[in-house]
């Protein structure tokens, strides 16, 4: 009774279909659901990812997480970059969910979740090679401030970074590749 409830909270049921709306909503899904293809099946090495306009989206999120995280001292604004980019889309897919009852949008935010989460992997991989190319347009190797390898290096997991970043990735991979066939 009250699992039922609460999905029927969740997941209203439209009593009226706007079909403009609808062929809006099912050519959004299709769009997602090729370029998810596309970064699935791209090697996250390429760092396709990282060099979309999504990351672009992302960026302004990781920059900000710095400086929030920023009172909890080094390590937590070192790591809040990440935390930032990934919980903006999660903030996002419970506004949509539970404020404003619309599965749709936050099935949307869940799929950016899936995209952040494989953005970061390449930068995670990187954090023993340090080629990647930073914000200002220099690598690891030439500047101090690579936020993986100084978190993995300060938990004593940077022989892991491979391993971490694959497991990011592919845990992007399986919420983008349950999108939309819920």
């Amino acid at each position: 009774m009250l699992l039922a409830l609460i999905l029927a909270y969740l997941f209203p049921a439209e009593e009226r279909v706007n079909l403009f709306f609808f062929a809006g909503r099912v050519l959004v899904y299709v769009l997602l659901v090729f370029w998810g293809v596309k970064f699935i099946v791209t090697p996250m090495e390429t760092n396709y990812v990282g060099a979309h306009f999504m990351h672009l989206i992302n960026l302004p999120f990781h920059e900000a997480g710095h400086l929030v995280f920023s009172p909890l001292g080094r390590f937590m604004t070192v790591l809040g970059g990440s935390l930032g980019q990934l919980l903006m889309p999660l903030i996002c897919a419970g506004a949509f969910l539970f404020y404003n009852q619309n599965p749709f949008g936050a099935s949307v935010a869940l799929w950016w979740f899936a995209e952040s989460l494989m953005d970061l992997a390449p930068y995670i991989n990187d954090a023993r090679d340090l080629q990647l190319t930073l914000l200002g347009g220099v690598t690891g190797q030439e500047v101090e401030g690579h936020d993986w390898e100084y978190l993995l290096t300060n938990l004593g997991w940077l022989k892991y970074d491979h391993t971490l970043a694959h497991a990011a990735y592919n845990i992007g991979i399986l919420v983008m590749g349950d999108h939309p066939n819920r």
